[in-house]
């Protein structure tokens, strides 16, 4: 198991951090004085210490064990779906040669179907193509044009999942089929639950954010063909970042 260490003074500043190594340990230096530690896991309840270091000497925590958290109570079964107002959806890639670019879709709606075992529930998210902003109108028209998604012919991307897998703790993976560009692919969602809570108005929701890499060559949006005919693109791949509240469907 890999956990992270993080030591900080008693004004709550960090000091330190890292990773143990691979036998468990972790050693560092620090000056003589009063520090607060933290040591954590995906998956475990964080441990939490002080300890006083003293000039020329170790200081040390001794053996530590770490609990087994308790996942966040998953959402009841039934007919759920996006709330919009309180979602996104990114993209970051990286310009040819420039910095990288970040947008996003404003446009967007989906549902989920959560099963009695979780394992078995089902998601559909629907895109508009032609949403996509990312702060430039004339990058934009052009990400729109024939040359990128080509809007007038493949208006929507569309992901329909296929499995929900539990990978301990709040971790999740959502693997399943996106159509882009007229093409579909089998994609996976790295996905971390963030559990249930109340809206405004006393309305349950559960949020929960996801990340995953597109190659846009598996898409037919070539980069290699963009770059022969003199076109400044976007780079070969691209994160996509959700941020993700769900509602009850009225």
């Amino acid at each position: 198991m890999h956990a992270e260490l993080t030591v900080s003074d008693i004004m709550g500043r960090k000091v330190v951090s890292g990773g143990t190594d691979p036998y468990g340990s972790f050693v560092t230096a620090v000056p003589a004085g009063e520090y607060r530690l933290a040591v954590s896991a995906e998956g475990f309840t964080p441990y939490r210490a002080s300890v006083t270091v003293i000039e020329d000497s170790l200081a040390s925590l001794g053996d530590v064990t770490l609990q087994v958290a308790a996942p966040p109570e998953v959402p009841s079964a039934g007919e759920w779906e996006i709330e919009p107002a309180h979602s996104s959806i990114g993209f970051t890639a990286r310009h040819i040669g420039l910095a990288r670019i970040h947008g996003r879709f404003n446009s967007f709606a989906g549902a989920v179907r959560i099963a009695d075992e979780m394992e078995q529930s089902a998601m559909h998210v629907v895109i508009d193509a032609a949403s996509i902003d990312t702060n430039v109108r004339m990058r934009d028209d052009h990400l729109r044009s024939a040359d990128f998604l080509d809007v007038q012919r493949y208006p929507t991307l569309e992901f329909y999942s296929d499995r929900f897998a539990h990978r301990g703790g709040n971790r999740w993976s959502i693997t399943g089929g996106l159509s882009l560009h007229g093409v579909t692919r089998t994609v996976t969602l790295d996905a971390e639950y963030l559990g249930l809570g109340n809206g405004m108005e006393g309305e349950t929701r559960a949020a929960c954010r996801a990340t995953t890499e597109l190659r846009r060559d598996d898409f037919t949006v070539s980069w290699q063909t963009m770059l022969a005919r003199g076109i400044a693109v976007v780079g070969p791949s691209i994160k996509i970042d959700l941020d993700v509240q769900i509602v009850p469907k009225g």
